[in-house]
């Protein structure tokens, strides 16, 4: 993970330093680096040596901060982990061009690694692409149902998560049934994690999330609990409340959240997770025998602990 942060830098610098500059802010500011250490991971599953994992890790994160640029354009979001966001800081053109930038990089360094792991990438933020898209479509709105929810998380969230472990996979040399494996794994946590966040966001303290609970409402952004609701039994409240558009009154969106929680849907939503889980359990299974094999054990374990601790928030 060292040489992945010394790749990053080292992958954003431009010929303007204006440039390296913007395309250097999102790294500055710090990340879990999440999508890359998955990378390394399942290369382990190959048993291959060699540095082609910390390209492949490199390669998902500038996807990831490239799309995070042009989500902040999108939202008009004034900060990022807790920075000013590019957009605002400089502007929207600089924030999409230096995204684009990102994501040209990202494209380059896949090359070497090739012809599968630069199709795989720019597969992938097609399908980011078609996933914000999703969003801004259904934005506002309360009837697209679960399968609409899905296709959006799907493609936001889980997408780049299965990416960063199929290619990491693909680079150690691993198997195909072992790529699938491990590519099955990732998508459902991938998706696990966003369904548990979107959870957390109607329920935790202010505190906790660091912004106001109900945001995702306030933005129009109707998740899977709150879509549940909307087609139960006090669907036409919800539909009321929600009927003149943003901005949403804060009496509003706590109604909202009053009767999604009263109604159940919240148990619902973390049963379905739960599910997910272990689905995701049965394709690590698919793996053959490896030590790495109790991470992935391990890391579903901690979703499972991150449903709980979302049940009693």
């Amino acid at each position: 993970m060292r040489q992945v942060e010394t790749r990053l830098r080292e992958a954003t610098i431009a010929e303007t330093d204006f440039l390296t500059e913007i395309a250097q802010h999102g790294l500055t500011a710090g990340g879990k680096r999440y999508r890359p250490l998955l990378a390394q991971v399942a290369a382990e599953l190959g048993g291959a040596a060699g540095g082609d994992p910390v390209e492949a890790g490199v390669s998902v994160e500038l996807v990831h901060l490239g799309s995070l640029y042009h989500d902040d354009v999108i939202d008009e979001a004034e900060t990022r982990r807790g920075r000013p966001s590019v957009n605002d800081n400089w502007s929207n053109t600089v924030a999409i061009l230096s995204g684009d930038f990102l994501l040209a990089r990202a494209s380059e360094i896949a090359a070497p690694l090739g012809e599968e792991a630069v199709a795989l990438i720019a597969r992938t933020y097609a399908t980011l692409c078609e996933g914000q898209v999703r969003e801004l479509i259904y934005t506002d709105g309360l009837d697209h149902g679960p399968d609409g929810y899905y296709s959006v998380i799907g493609g936001k969230t889980a997408s780049l998560i299965r990416t960063s472990a199929r290619l990491g996979a693909i680079t150690g040399g691993a198997d195909r049934d072992t790529i699938e494996a491990i590519s099955d794994w990732a998508w459902e946590m991938g998706m696990v994690f966003q369904i548990t966040d979107d959870v957390l966001d109607l329920i935790a303290s202010d505190e906790f999330l660091g912004k106001p609970a109900g945001s995702d409402i306030g933005e129009g952004t109707f998740t899977l609990p709150v879509l549940l609701a909307a087609g139960g039994p006090h669907g036409e409240e919800i539909k009321s409340l929600l009927m003149d558009g943003k901005p949403y009154s804060p009496e509003a969106i706590r109604r909202v959240i009053e009767l999604t929680v009263e109604g159940g849907y919240i148990e619902v939503v973390l049963d379905e997770a739960v599910n997910r889980i272990r689905v995701a359990e049965k394709a690590a299974n698919e793996i053959p025998d490896n030590p790495l094999t109790e991470i992935l054990s391990n890391l579903d374990q901690y979703l499972l602990d991150r449903v709980e601790s979302a049940r009693t928030a």
